[in-house]
């Protein structure tokens, strides 16, 4: 049975886009394993795969990520150099026939190397096509330590690729897990290094329900997912906007850093909860308030809703940026945003027809394209290859 072993961190955006595709290898007779924390144990034998523990180093909350780009590349090379020896000794003696790994899981891609086995990076937020430039920050005294850090350890790890963006950037071959319409110059990214399956969507390993309402008009659903969710004051002007608009009913999800006493009254027509089901939610939703995070915008793209966009750091503002331009979505500011110019923004893209005939379009195209029996030909054929 051949043994197929994947790596990530433990965070919801790097784990939930790859859980379908893993379960239907487990389906299909593999073998899978999965490096991430133990507290992701409960998802990983859910899908019928085993857990191989390690400790990142990454912060859990948002309070330990500054908006730094520099800070948080550092971060990201801090936990690659505590990850390496955990997953060397993880799979020390049991050793798979193919490596997957997530972005954020790329000193997998060291191992392979090291040990002749392929890896496949899956990554969840776009890719790098040809004439991508990679952002430098050689010119701060800390963004070249961090180059001259990085080089120095891919180099003394006897990796094939010693520059550091590239090395994590620039895989040998990989699958992304996103829209092609999310995807920067889609027409520019090189086939032979990335097919792209679209978003695998499938029931949370919690398999929480959620129905609508029975005097609810249109639904709302306010999430700005997993990470950067402590801001009472913008959740109180969600409140303000949406809790007395006629017709309208709204999930509010605050996190677990924000208690619902923060908030004020709260209308019958808001329900306030700390974490939700957002697939589940979607598929019965009229709009989507996101931060837009690549899964929260590729679940919205699949479920054909309008988008208020919302973004906060990372791939976030590109993905907004883009919502607007495929004519899916508004950006706003979450520091700035009034009530009324959030109502505004919910007004209009529910009661424009274009909007409406867009986003249908795009949840036809999206569906097309997203495929786990693809993904898991595309996997098939390494094994068989090896």
């Amino acid at each position: 049975m051949p043994h197929i072993a994947m790596v990530s961190i433990p965070f919801h955006g790097h784990v939930n886009p790859s859980l379908e595709l893993l379960g239907a290898l487990v389906a299909r007779g593999h073998r899978v394993s999965y490096a991430n924390d133990v507290s992701w144990s409960g998802a990983v034998s859910a899908i019928g795969a085993e857990l191989k523990p390690y400790r990142s180093t990454l912060p859990r909350d948002g309070d330990g990520w500054s908006g730094d780009m520099i800070d948080q590349l550092t971060l990201f090379l801090d936990d690659a150099m505590a990850m390496l020896p955990q997953l060397r000794a993880a799979f020390h003696d049991d050793r798979p026939d193919l490596f997957l790994y997530d972005i954020a899981g790329a000193p997998t891609r060291l191992l392979g190397a090291e040990w002749g086995i392929p890896a496949i990076q899956l990554s969840p937020t776009f890719v790098a096509w040809q004439g991508y430039e990679i952002p430098s920050f050689a010119d701060d005294p800390r963004g070249a330590d961090y180059y001259r850090r990085f080089t120095t350890w891919l180099t003394e790890q006897d990796s094939p690729v010693t520059d550091g963006p590239s090395f994590m950037g620039r895989p040998d071959r990989g699958l992304a897990l996103i829209p092609r319409a999310l995807q920067p110059h889609a027409d520019r990214v090189d086939p032979e290094v990335f097919q792209f399956v679209g978003p695998l969507l499938g029931e949370r390993a919690d398999g929480e329900q959620w129905t609508r309402p029975a005097g609810a008009e249109k639904v709302l659903l306010v999430s700005l997912g997993s990470a950067f969710t402590r801001h009472p004051d913008f959740y109180r002007r969600c409140i303000a906007a949406f809790g007395a608009l006629p017709g309208w009913y709204t999930v509010l999800q605050i996190g677990s850093e924000v208690q619902e006493g923060e908030l004020g009254e709260i209308p019958p027509s808001v329900e306030v909860r700390s974490w939700v089901p957002q697939p589940t939610i979607l598929a019965q939703a009229d709009a989507f308030l996101t931060h837009a995070g690549m899964g929260g915008s590729s679940e919205g793209l699949f479920h054909g809703v309008p988008m208020i966009a919302a973004p906060q750091a990372a791939d976030q503002f590109t993905n907004a940026e883009q919502l607007a331009a495929l004519g899916v979505g508004r950006v706003v500011d979450l520091e700035t945003v009034t009530a009324e110019q959030l109502r505004a923004a919910l007004v209009a893209l529910t009661t424009d027809p274009a909007v409406a005939e867009r986003c249908a379009a795009l949840s036809r195209e999206v569906r097309a394209e997203s495929g786990v029996e693809r993904a898991v030909g595309l996997i098939e054929a390494v094994l068989d290859h090896r």
